[in-house]
């Protein structure tokens, strides 16, 4: 363990040339960040998430019963048998194929049937109540941190010259409100880390996972290595469209739409702006070429920058799917009634979107259908071989 511990922390990959472990040590004059002091982020971490319980609990929720924000979840739908042995067994979303035999097996027809799996798979999804609770949580950390960051690095001199940053690097010395604003971000980020697996299940879900892997690993990497004055800009940087988008989707759910449609207009400009615009000429620019002539690079200095490189991709990946999105709304001409949180950074934080016809229970059978077909009762029937046959993957 010893062995894997020093070829681990080994000096010639974490620090510039020339410079030990050694000459970081904590003295009476000067405080360094210290890798150690990044395990009170664990409990922290839990602390948070238990925080989070709370709030949603006394404060979100209240809120949310104030809006009239519905409790119930989606509709349910009607019971049968055949299709829910299907739907738990088979696939969630069917083909084609398997659609028209259970057509055929039911007498039911094909459109039927497809908004039944798709109320069905709604019918598992969390209610608007605990969506707001969610979104009105994050909101709140995302909002205090912010406003935090700003007023802290407003007085600091590598806000207005980046250069500042890689200055006498690495022996700059740990201030409290360095210390106080990594550990806080980072524990936020690990109870996300976690709580994802039990938080509303959504189809970016890999690519969060990727981000928050990317967020944390840079967060503990500039901390070690004392890159920590860049490492607030990243931070503050990324927090302000973060603010935005929780609260259009507490607006959303709320149903105030015109909100809605403004709140995500500002969070489309600010991520944007932001992320493919600021991000890469004053964050890149100073940890690739301003630390390139200052300290020179080394072996933790390439694994860093290519994380934020990383980060780069997932700005780029989002952007694309905000402007496809509001082009999408503005090219059909229906800018006033869009749901744009459908397809933003956080791609399903709502219900699936269907069709008005979902309103409408699913009664209309071939009228020659019994009742005892109509209610996948029937035990005469199986599922047209399609559950005993060949299987299909699942298209989701």
């Amino acid at each position: 363990m010893a062995g894997i511990l020093a070829w681990f922390w080994n000096e010639r990959f974490w620090l510039p040339h020339n410079v030990t472990w050694a000459d970081l040590k904590n003295t009476d004059e000067a405080t360094f960040p210290q890798a150690e002091d990044l395990y009170l982020a664990c409990p922290l971490a839990f602390c948070i998430f238990m925080i989070r319980l709370v709030f949603e609990r006394f404060i979100a929720r209240p809120c949310a019963m104030g809006l009239k924000i519905q409790t119930n979840g989606p509709q349910k739908a009607q019971p049968n048998a055949i299709l829910e042995k299907v739907f738990t067994a088979i696939t969630k979303h069917p083909d084609e194929k398997r659609l028209e035999g259970l057509s055929k097996q039911l007498d039911w027809d094909v459109r039927t049937i497809q908004r039944w799996f798709r109320q069905r798979r709604n019918q598992e999804k969390p209610s608007t109540l605990a969506r707001f609770c969610e979104s009105m949580w994050r909101f709140t950390f995302y909002l205090y941190i912010f406003t935090y960051g700003v007023r802290f690095l407003k007085k600091t001199a590598w806000l207005w010259n980046t250069k500042e940053c890689w200055y006498n690097y690495p022996y700059q010395p740990l201030t409290v409100d360095i210390h106080y604003y990594y550990i806080l971000e980072l524990s936020f980020y690990l109870s996300l880390f976690f709580s994802q697996f039990t938080d509303i299940r959504r189809k970016d879900f890999l690519i969060m996972f990727l981000h928050h892997v990317a967020t944390i690993s840079l967060i503990t990497f500039s901390y070690v290595n004392n890159m920590a004055r860049v490492g607030t800009l990243v931070m503050c940087l990324h927090d302000a469209a973060d603010v935005l988008i929780e609260a259009a989707k507490m607006a959303n759910y709320a149903k105030c739409q015109i909100l809605c449609n403004l709140l995500f207009a500002m969070f489309a400009i600010v991520f944007i702006s932001s992320r493919l615009a600021v991000y890469p000429v004053w964050i890149l620019n100073t940890t690739l070429f301003e630390s390139w002539e200052i300290v020179g690079p080394y072996p933790s200095w390439w694994v860093f920058n290519l994380l934020l490189i990383l980060l780069q991709l997932l700005h780029s990946f989002w952007s694309y799917l905000i402007v496809k999105t509001a082009c999408r709304a503005i090219s059909k001409g229906k800018v006033g009634k869009w749901n744009p949180l459908h397809v933003s950074k956080d791609d399903c934080s709502d219900i699936e979107s269907s069709s008005d016809e979902d309103e409408i229970p699913p009664a209309n059978h071939k009228h020659h259908s019994s009742s005892s077909t109509a209610n996948g009762t029937n035990k005469n029937h199986g599922t047209n071989g399609y559950l005993t046959g060949s299987t299909y993957p699942d298209e989701h």
